[in-house]
């Protein structure tokens, strides 16, 4: 067997440098239910547990302790509220509750509504966070506002309002991105050095095309992420970009923005091909995911999931630039044993000679 010559943070910042690491690293996402299947199948107590027996190189994620305004139960920092939906196999909190559907105007929003603050969180208590988990890459700040937005006005009237009220749009993103500049530096403040990547996110694509027009995603998304984007830079941290679905055509304008790593690779999205992926963009960009949780890892069998693995790593990884993890949450759906063939094929076949 081979040998671990790297810390899962030495393994990764050797792909994001563009060095070779001793294997290809993996990552971990999931949901609670399907974590809880995991654990049981693996024998494990512990998330920590499972993963290190699995040797996947996790991310250790950093966040400040909030202390604004009391919130009721199942109600965010922005007043939007939720409930949890069983849907057979697990819960999902969903949206009930819109704070900004009523106003049809941005005088009306200044007026009756107030937008999060920064002094809203206890930002001393990150570096505790990272103790003893120094060997793991660190993850911290970042952004993805249109999700809130959409949250804020309700799905129909966000996506409404990119065309009938874009000074609504710009007036609460504007909100929104300087919110999460200034959670992002003051993370940086506590832990100088010590971020590694810093999630700028949006998903634009759908299951086989853009949902915005790039006119849009240019007039509403690119200036506010830019600012992120730089200020990552300055701090030393790579910027992980995650946008599901077919975001093919506004790739190259994502990496003249400044992202290093794109997720999550929904590869079975027209457009979002590993090979042409790997063609166009494989000397620009690392690519993390993967391996697809709404087909393969859910419904297929274990040999079709270390096949699907063995392709990742031959189409994905060749020359190296690839983290492998699947392509978003592993859904409960997802059998035990799929889940450890994935990181055990990817464990025996990713050694980089």
């Amino acid at each position: 067997m081979r040998k671990e010559t790297m810390t899962p943070r030495e393994r990764w910042l050797a792909v994001l440098t563009r060095q070779k690491p001793d294997r290809v690293p993996m990552d971990y996402w999931t949901t609670d239910e399907a974590a809880k299947k995991l654990l049981a199948h693996l024998g494990c107590r512990t998330r920590r547990q499972a993963l290190e027996k699995m040797h996947v190189d996790y991310v250790v994620t950093v966040h400040p302790k909030y202390k604004g305004p009391r919130l009721h139960p199942l109600q965010d920092m922005y007043g939007c509220k939720y409930r949890n939906i069983e849907y057979g196999t697990g819960i999902y909190r969903e949206l009930i509750h819109s704070p900004l559907a009523v106003y049809n105007s941005v005088e009306e929003i200044e007026k009756n509504y107030q937008f999060p603050k920064a002094d809203w969180w206890d930002y001393s208590e990150v570096p505790s966070q990272i103790k003893g988990r120094e060997k793991y890459p660190i993850r911290g700040g970042g952004s993805e506002p249109f999700l809130m937005y959409k949250n804020l006005r309700g799905d129909e009237q966000a996506f409404m309002d990119l065309i009938e009220n874009p000074e609504i749009v710009e007036y609460c993103m504007g909100k929104m991105f300087d919110l999460a500049y200034e959670n992002t530096r003051r993370i940086y403040e506590q832990i100088p050095g010590k971020v590694m990547i810093t999630y700028v996110a949006e998903d634009m694509g759908g299951q086989t095309d853009l949902m915005f027009s790039p006119k849009q995603i240019r007039q509403f998304l690119l200036p506010g992420m830019k600012r992120i984007i730089d200020l990552a830079h300055q701090a030393g941290a790579y910027v992980f970009h995650h946008n599901d679905g077919n975001c093919s055509r506004i790739l190259p304008e994502m990496i003249a923005l400044g992202i290093d790593v794109l997720n999550p690779i929904q590869w079975r999205c027209p457009g979002m091909e590993r090979e042409k992926l790997k063609r166009d963009f494989g000397d620009k960009l690392i690519f993390h995911g993967g391996v697809d949780n709404q087909f393969t890892l859910a419904f297929g069998t274990v040999e079709d999931v270390r096949n699907e693995v063995m392709d990742d790593l031959r189409l994905l990884g060749e020359g190296g630039g690839y983290i492998l993890a699947p392509c978003h949450n592993i859904q409960a759906v997802s059998p035990p044993e799929n889940i450890v063939a994935m990181y055990k094929t990817a464990y025996d076949h990713g050694w980089i000679d």
